[in-house]
């Protein structure tokens, strides 16, 4: 990576992560992770302080070291165990179900590959296992897609390889997920280009 996307984009998500309306949402995608959790998509650690006391140990995958830097406060308040265990999330280094529950949360967006991190999730989850999702991608509405389509190549530019337009439900079901619960809707206080989520559950069958 180059000097802005290895420097300066980790430091503008950190801050842009930390929204009040972003807390709420990482408490719900948060709500019911037990045991042994892998985090892909780790960042600044923001959802650290929504980890419920079930769970045991989180290892946190994610290729940014200055992310990792920047969550140092959140991983000293914690009593929650975390390891950062993984570059890439395309590539997990983990035997097969070796995971009760997975986490992502606005992350499929610029993984280079989401299906192969979506594949090598389910691998390492448990049968029976859910990944508990939010991420921003492909609005439900057209006028909104046609400008994100417009619009993609610079969000790519700018924020160091992140999509606008991709299709978050069906990358789950064409990895072999079930999604059991799904709501998409568009954040408050953001453009909707910008902030069409969805936030769920998949469950590895």
């Amino acid at each position: 990576m180059g000097f802005y996307a290895e420097h300066v984009v980790p430091r503008i998500i950190n801050v842009a992560c930390a929204t009040g309306e972003a807390k709420a949402l990482r408490r719900r995608v948060c709500a019911g992770l037990a045991g042994e959790v892998l985090e892909i998509g780790f960042g600044s650690g923001h959802n650290i302080p929504f980890y419920p006391p079930a769970v045991t140990h989180v290892a946190a995958i994610d290729p940014s070291g200055i992310g990792w830097k920047l969550a140092t406060k959140r991983l000293n308040a914690t009593t929650t165990p975390v390891e950062r265990a993984g570059l890439d999330g395309q590539s997990l280094p983990f035997a097969d179900a070796s995971f009760d529950a997975a986490l992502s949360t606005w992350t499929l967006c610029t993984i280079p590959d989401a299906g192969a991190a979506l594949r090598e999730v389910r691998r390492v989850l448990k049968p029976g296992a859910a990944l508990h999702f939010v991420e921003h991608g492909l609005a439900p509405d057209e006028r909104v897609r046609r400008w994100q389509r417009r619009l993609d190549p610079l969000e790519q530019r700018v924020f160091a390889g992140c999509h606008l337009t991709r299709p978050i439900p069906d990358l789950l079901t064409a990895a072999g997920f079930n999604v059991t619960e799904l709501d998409v809707f568009y954040e408050r206080g953001a453009p909707k280009f910008l902030a069409a989520d969805s936030l769920g559950i998949a469950v590895s069958p």
